[in-house]
């Protein structure tokens, strides 16, 4: 998540270019040592571009995803790893308060209290697949530096520490045994810059020049090597550093070799030019082997960040936001229902928020992935419970709108319009603002709030010139009331039934 905090690097800033030494070898040295898959695809950008999503992904529109991992503990919220260490920042003093001063007891002392002791897997897959889920995600590794695997290349794991368990294993086994699709994260490729706030020191007395753990080089594995390529900004995403760009290679290539997902997600840009290209050829090439001869890989990343952004070459993600209108190839909205991280007394999404913007994204080619909330132990806090049980509800009834639908010639209607980009899903919808999706030859309108009285559904009058056939039958989905409707010139008027099986949002479909 590049753009985020982008004041508190300021804080920091200073105390970087104060601590860290410069190594003039960083940029020296030999390229990585790239193993390759056969396969179709190659490590340039002409032929990623050749890639098409698979079906299951466009038909899929709906995932959740776990963002969960030691940074849960101190109940702070996202990036803690990196904000407890950036002197005067609400984490460092959160965490001055509970833990005490980041020289004595630093992030590798968070770790151990990350036991993962009510965590479920397959509990909470039946949960997230009822609530209409029909892709799972795993986080790989958070920008912590902390793999949630039995990792290959790297002893700081959650099979050797903390929960001591294969978590993103633990989650495959679930996701697939419940029937949904399995994926990854791997936020490793900024944390190289991003952790180096670990590596100074306060600012000011009865501290200052005391050094932070994560400059003992006994924890140079967790924290990394001194260097003089902290995270500043978005331009600095991603390391020049070589050795580094080795290990993320190393790491990742276990990862998705391991435990064979369909979705690989990077929180940025494709990392390190070739060494980030030969990883997604290597990962396509490895699911056309698996799948007799067909594509069943997603790659998500974004673009934002350094790194390289090649829209074709996989699923354009686009983080706590949606796009402007329909997109020819498909996307990914990421979004929490809440904080990254749990953070005690953070503001969650309403359902009818989140159903909003999913009937908006996937009316305009898009899929959601949604985080939903864990408490450090692995359980749910009360507000995703409820969530999930109210999109249940939703799901059970609108799903047909959802799933295995493809845009129409527009994305919607209504009198409100959406921002678009990163970082902007806060759009207040009307009932007024309808969103249309189709199938098997049918239109689905979907109403972005609670109508009363009559829809009116101006896109379909005869004057719109949008759709040449009149319509022949209408009716709302989830309801057995036949509805009185009348297609005129300007619009076409739908009369609501007494009651509406949902107060979120209603689906009609229309034939003609």
């Amino acid at each position: 998540m590049p753009n985020r905090r982008a004041a508190l690097l300021a804080l920091a800033a200073p105390m970087l270019a104060l601590h860290l030494p410069l190594h003039a070898a960083d940029a020296e040295q030999a390229p990585a040592q790239l193993t390759t898959v056969p396969g179709p695809f190659r490590a340039d950008a002409g032929s990623l571009k050749t890639y098409q999503a698979p079906a299951w992904f466009r038909d899929a529109k709906f995932g959740i995803w776990s963002h969960w991992g030691p940074q849960s503990v101190p109940r702070a919220g996202d990036w803690y790893a990196r904000n407890m260490y950036v002197y005067g920042s609400d984490q460092y003093k959160h965490h001055l308060a509970k833990y005490g001063h980041p020289s004595k007891f630093g992030y590798k002392d968070i770790i151990p209290l990350w036991k993962a002791e009510k965590f479920d897997p397959e509990a909470l897959m039946a949960l997230y697949k009822k609530a209409g889920a029909r892709y799972f995600v795993s986080m790989g590794v958070h920008h912590d530096n902390f793999d949630l695997w039995d990792s290959r290349y790297h002893e700081w794991n959650a099979v050797k520490m903390g929960p001591r368990r294969d978590i993103v294993g633990d989650w495959r086994k679930a996701a697939l045994k419940a029937g949904l699709r399995f994926g990854v994260s791997e936020h490793l490729g900024a944390s190289y810059g991003w952790f180096a706030t670990s590596h100074g020191y306060d600012q000011i007395w009865p501290m200052l020049g005391v050094a932070y753990d994560g400059a003992d080089p006994k924890y140079e594995s967790l924290y990394h090597r001194p260097h003089n390529q902290p995270y500043r900004n978005s331009a600095s995403w991603y390391t020049t550093d070589k050795r580094f760009q080795q290990e993320w290679f190393n790491r990742i290539t276990d990862l998705v070799t391991r435990y064979q997902p369909d979705l690989l997600y990077t929180d940025g840009g494709i990392p390190f030019g070739a060494v980030g290209r030969t990883l997604i050829a290597n990962f396509y090439n490895a699911s056309i082997a698996n799948h007799g001869g067909k594509l069943e890989a997603v790659y998500d990343h974004k673009d934002i960040g350094s790194g390289e952004f090649i829209r074709e070459a996989g699923v354009q993600d686009v983080e706590r936001g949606v796009m402007e209108g329909i997109n020819p190839l498909p996307w990914q909205t990421d979004t929490s229902i809440g904080d990254w991280f749990y953070s005690e007394g953070y503001k969650y999404k309403t359902t009818t928020e989140v159903v909003h913007m999913l009937a908006d994204i996937v009316s305009k080619n898009g899929n959601l992935l949604l985080n939903v909330v864990q408490y450090p132990d692995g359980s749910l806090p009360p507000e995703p419970q409820q969530f999930l049980k109210e999109m249940a509800a939703w799901m059970d009834v609108n799903s047909d709108a959802i799933y295995g639908t493809r845009p129409w010639k527009i994305f919607g209607e209504g009198p409100t319009k959406a921002a678009a980009g990163h970082f902007q899903e806060n759009t207040a919808y009307t009932a007024q603002d309808i969103r249309f999706t189709t199938k098997d030859g049918a239109l689905y309108a979907i109403t972005l709030g609670t109508p009363t009285g009559a829809v009116r559904i101006q896109s379909l009058g005869r004057k719109a010139g949008l759709e040449p056939r009149p319509v022949k039958a209408v009716t709302l989905l989830g309801s057995a009331t036949p509805l009185r409707w009348e297609q005129g010139d300007d619009a076409l008027t739908i009369q609501l039934p007494a009651t509406l099986p949902s107060a979120i949002s209603s689906s009609f479909r229309i034939s003609f």
